[in-house]
């Protein structure tokens, strides 16, 4: 990892920790490489268990269900433009009746 980008992440993780301290809501943080490893494994069984997902670009929402019927709620600028089904034009237009 570059020293910037490095630099970026801790400052990142810092003031997400903070946020959340002033909830009185303790988290944890790391970027050490095992554990990341570790947390990333755990995901990626969690998003395992996925069996329906419901993505609204518009309020940047993600709502995954899980196999228990739980339901995740994402929010994220990103995550839900990047699972929603592009928009394709074929350029002709469909023939009526």
């Amino acid at each position: 990892m570059t020293e910037p980008h490095a630099e970026r992440i801790a400052e990142a993780t810092a003031r997400i920790a903070d946020l959340e301290a002033e909830l009185e809501a303790a988290g944890t943080t790391t970027s050490e490489a095992a554990a990341l490893a570790r947390v990333r494994t755990l995901l990626h069984e969690w998003v395992d268990s996925v069996i329906a997902v419901v993505a609204t670009p518009g309020v940047g929402r993600v709502v995954l269900i899980h196999e228990n019927g739980a339901e995740s709620r994402i929010a994220s600028p990103d995550l839900p433009y990047r699972l929603a089904v592009p928009v394709t034009f074929s350029g002709t237009m469909a023939s009526e009746g």
